[in-house]
């Protein structure tokens, strides 16, 4: 017999792939499981205004099953499988790391949702700590089994940044990519697959914040071609000097902003803002982050190399596609 903690777990691996996708929304995951504990779907929450993971585990589940789903946004998916499919999953159990929703915001409640699906159990590791979405738990156990505090640690850790913005109304984070032995120079270093993130995650952060060296050195593009190509962020150089050649592909993005300055009071105007740099860069700016993303390859190179956040605790670690992505922060809970 499995527990719930390992159906649990399945879900937060999916989440935390998409930690810094979703802002300002928290990542979720979500696992459908049948009577004989065989895992049907593993949703997941993949962006702000998407379908939150709990409709997209249902949605998967459905197709598993065969079933027709119409329907091109999360509302009108949301509407069409409560009038077709009521009870569909009265012999299942779903796991969410995050309570489910119970409010209408740009989609519907989940937990409207999943008591018209008829689920035998809820399992959730932890309330919502945003107080116009909670509500869910309460609300699904008036219909049928509900049982919390699975994995409560690892859901207060998924759930960490999102508790940082909610304080601030801001979150900065510096991203890097280094290789097993710390090298973080010399041009590409980090996978296709990882870079693709990045690019992703770009998508929804408001500035970049680059050194002028790295400018003046790799003439980088910084936009989000490996992604939509769409929703370039602004960026800002910093530098003492304005020597910058202005025909390098980066000042010719379009609907975007670049800003030139050694001062870093700029970020004060931004909500969620991505660092990417070396170790001059990271020094100067590591008392403003709230969190550190490392990219890391298991190949070793030559070159320039730092041990980034000796000063930070661990947060996350885990494989992505051929790196390994971790997360560190000031304080872990």
């Amino acid at each position: 017999m499995v527990d719930d903690s390992f159906f649990m777990q399945k879900a937060f691996d999916e989440a935390w792939k998409y930690q810094g996708l979703t802002y300002p929304n928290p990542p979720v995951g979500a696992v459908i499981v049948d009577k004989n504990q065989n895992i049907i779907s593993i949703g997941v929450h993949k962006k702000a205004g998407s379908a939150h993971a709990e409709l997209d585990a249902v949605c998967k589940a459905l197709f598993f099953y065969g079933k027709d789903i119409l329907g091109k946004d999360p509302n009108q998916i949301h509407q069409f499988i409560r009038d077709n499919y009521k009870n569909f999953f009265k012999e299942h159990t779903i796991y969410v790391t995050l309570e489910p929703c119970n409010h209408y915001g740009k989609t519907p409640p989940c937990s409207l949702l999943l008591k018209d699906m008829g689920f035998q159990r809820v399992v959730i590791s932890i309330p919502d700590i945003n107080k116009k979405a909670s509500g869910g738990i309460e609300f699904l156990s008036k219909s049928t089994i509900v049982k919390t505090g699975v994995l409560e640690e690892e859901g207060r850790k998924l759930l960490k940044f999102f508790e940082i913005w909610q304080n601030k109304q801001s979150f900065v984070f510096f991203k890097v990519a280094v290789t097993k032995n710390w090298v973080y120079s010399g041009g590409i270093i980090s996978s296709e697959s990882s870079r693709v993130l990045v690019h992703k995650i770009r998508e929804v952060t408001d500035l970049l914040v680059i050194g002028g060296n790295s400018v003046r050195t790799d003439k980088p593009i910084l936009d989000t071609r490996l992604s939509s190509g769409e929703n370039p962020p602004d960026v800002l150089i910093v530098s003492k000097k304005d020597d910058f050649d202005r025909s390098i592909p980066l000042f010719s993005v379009k609907k975007r902003k670049v800003f030139i300055s050694d001062k870093l009071d700029m970020l004060d105007d931004y909500n969620f803002i991505m660092i990417e740099g070396g170790e001059n860069l990271y020094k100067l700016v590591k008392n403003k982050i709230d969190a550190l993303m490392i990219f890391q390859t298991n190949q070793e190179s030559q070159g320039k190399s730092y041990i980034f956040g000796q000063d930070l605790k661990r947060l996350k670690k885990f494989n992505y596609f051929d790196d390994t992505i971790e997360w560190k922060v000031k304080e872990l809970l």
